[in-house]
């Protein structure tokens, strides 16, 4: 267990929080929320001893070991498979099984295994340092952003492996669904403080709300006395018979601790502006094929028909096509056969992968949004800066020195600097925080025209979209219907194959003997403390519960008042331990079950490849 004892941390006059305390337990999935820039990486880099509390400890107990995922990218083996081995106790560097097993969910091929790690992508290069994380099976897993280079099938996957996950997991996502996928505890970081609660990002931000409006009635009867006291003194410090009174309120109101009142949080204000067009349809794609090479087509043959109110989900796993298709349907890219038809009226408003890197560094946020549209007035161009949270000086920042967020905003508002009836969406919510993409989901519903929209976020795609064209391995097809209706109609078939993995080879007896007398250790030392825990419950339970039914008979019998009274307490103290001790078991039984399962699982699959 870990224990963060009153830290503050502090970046020349800008506070991110202080005395802050907090402890991660066994077993805990912690979900770390918070507005770009409150400091959850810096917390995870303090946990890491990468940086140091200004104040206040973080004890850390011998020999407990944590992991977390590095973006920096070296690799010292040749193989993908090697490069992911060696990080297995040497013991285990021949089960090449456990490395597929992870690297499949993760989207990797068994062509993958054999191939340099440098002859990936970026993004495929994080996925294998990932991988090598999630093989060290440390006590803890300290995961900032693992989800930003996965496709929605891997993220999905993660999702199952992060729940059943055997230790402590602490995670920053910009993905609220996948959080609350996972999460057993949410604590965020907000007004320079740090709480944790049970359960998901919801309870945490109904938590906090309720708070905040106790606080500001509390504030405000607070400033009501203070008011009504002041004018007392005011009134009668002059009069004798009153003198003291006024004098004693006086005294009373210097020391009071002034209740300050709270600042508003800002949030992005997104709305989108329509221009009316006559038509119904906006575009549509017919017999639509594309490739960077003619032999090689990413998809042939596709349609789809965009009209006012539709709202499209591009969707498939990374490097299949999708944001070719947002080009495609930009005007960026031309077909090699087929055609995208627009109507005369339609008017684009993109949001490209690398539209960020088209900001000129030496202009401001304010000069991008007036390049954006030139007729704008000035008080105009600021008012949207104000609403992508660019205020004042803000506003005459350089591009150059803003951060990957800030520039998402920038983008964005050069987008609703226009009045457009098509969005055409390149994963927008890249780098905004959690309150920021409710708030986009919430404006793009309202928005008038249609929207086209790349993204990963299933909860988006669930909250948006009406229709989808899915990328898979043979190309591309066009879906309508919503997001559950894909999944039950269609689903993803490539979950189905990392599942299905049954081609690795047979376990020797040496081998299957060995890694189950490993197993059934590893079962021992994370299963068996749970299950005394629920043993210990049980029976605590079970005893006041026999305590109950003998202080009663006891009550039941005496005639001695105090006798009574007494008795009638030590039955109230018996059911508070018995309600205790039952919402205790409550969130252990389901832990132990679960890891019992889970290990059991293991087992059986290994005994699937030494029998069969």
């Amino acid at each position: 267990m870990i224990q963060v004892q009153g830290i503050s941390k502090e970046y020349g006059d800008r506070t991110l929080f202080k005395d802050a305390t907090f402890s991660i337990n066994p077993r805990e999935r912690i979900c770390l929320v918070g507005r770009n820039g409150s400091g959850k990486s810096t917390l995870f880099k303090m946990i890491l001893g990468e940086e140091t509390p200004d104040s206040g400890t973080i004890s850390i107990p011998k020999g407990y070991s944590i992991g977390s995922l590095k973006q920096h990218l070296e690799f010292t083996k040749p193989t993908v498979m090697q490069e992911c081995l060696q990080v297995l106790p040497v013991e285990q560097q021949f089960d090449n099984y456990r490395v597929e097993k992870i690297l499949f969910g993760l989207g990797f091929k068994d062509k993958d295994m054999e191939r340099h790690p440098s002859e990936f992508s970026g993004g495929y290069q994080i996925r294998i340092n990932l991988g090598k994380v999630l093989l060290q099976n440390p006590q803890l897993l300290l995961l900032d952003e693992p989800t930003n280079y996965l496709d929605i099938v891997s993220m999905r996957w993660l999702k199952g492996f992060l729940s059943s996950f055997p230790g402590e997991v602490m995670l920053i996502s910009h993905d609220r669904d996948f959080l609350d996928a996972v999460a057993t505890h949410t604590m965020g970081i907000s007004r320079q403080r740090l709480r944790k609660v049970v359960g998901k990002c919801q309870d945490y931000y109904e938590i906090v709300a309720a708070d905040e409006e106790i606080y500001e009635q509390t504030r405000v009867n607070q400033e009501k006395k203070m008011q009504h006291m002041t004018e007392f003194v005011d009134k009668f410090r002059a009069k004798a018979s009153k003198a003291s009174q006024a004098q004693s309120r006086l005294k009373a109101l210097e020391k009071m601790d002034v209740m300050e009142k709270l600042s508003s949080e800002q949030d992005i204000n997104l709305r989108f502006h329509f221009t009316e067009m006559p038509g119904k349809v906006i575009m549509s794609g017919e017999n639509l094929s594309f490739g960077y090479k003619p032999e090689q087509l990413l998809f042939e043959n596709l349609d789809f028909t965009l009209s006012k109110g539709d709202r499209l989900g591009i969707i498939g796993k990374n490097g299949k096509g999708k944001s070719t298709l947002m080009n495609l349907m930009a005007g960026e890219l031309t077909p090699v056969s087929g055609e995208i038809k627009k109507h005369n009226a339609t008017v684009i408003g993109h949001f490209g992968q690398t539209n960020i890197e088209r900001l000129s560094p030496k202009m401001t946020p304010e000069s991008e949004v007036q390049a954006a549209n030139p007729d704008l007035s000035i008080t105009h161009v600021r008012g949207i800066c104000g609403a992508m949270m660019f205020e004042g000086d803000a506003a005459k920042k350089s591009i150059s020195v803003l951060s990957g967020g800030e520039k998402s905003r920038v983008m964005l508002g050069k987008l609703i600097a226009n009045k457009t009836n098509l969005l055409l969406l390149d994963e927008p919510t890249n780098h905004l925080d959690v309150e920021s993409i409710e708030q986009m989901v919430q404006s793009l519903n309202d928005f008038e025209g249609a929207v086209g929209i790349v993204t990963h976020s299933e909860m988006i795609l669930r909250n948006l979209c009406n229709k989808f064209v899915v990328f898979h391995a043979d190309g591309a097809e066009f879906f309508h219907g919503d997001y559950d209706d894909f999944l039950s109609k269609i689903g993803w078939g490539e979950e189905e194959d990392s599942k299905s993995k049954d081609s690795s080879p047979k376990l020797s007896q040496k081998d299957y003997k060995h890694m189950r007398a490993q197993l059934m250790s590893e079962r021992a030392k994370m299963v068996n403390p749970l299950k005394k825990k629920v043993e210990d419950l049980e029976s605590l339970i079970d005893e006041c519960e026999g305590d109950v039914e003998d202080v009663t008979d006891e009550l039941e019998r005496t005639t001695d008042n105090d006798k009574m009274v007494e008795l009638s307490l030590k039955i109230g103290k018996l059911n508070e331990s018995i309600e205790k001790a039952f919402n205790e078991l409550e969130e252990v039984l389901p832990e132990y079950e679960k890891l019992a399962a889970d290990y059991d699982e293991k087992i059986q699959d290994l005994e699937s490849r030494f029998f069969r």
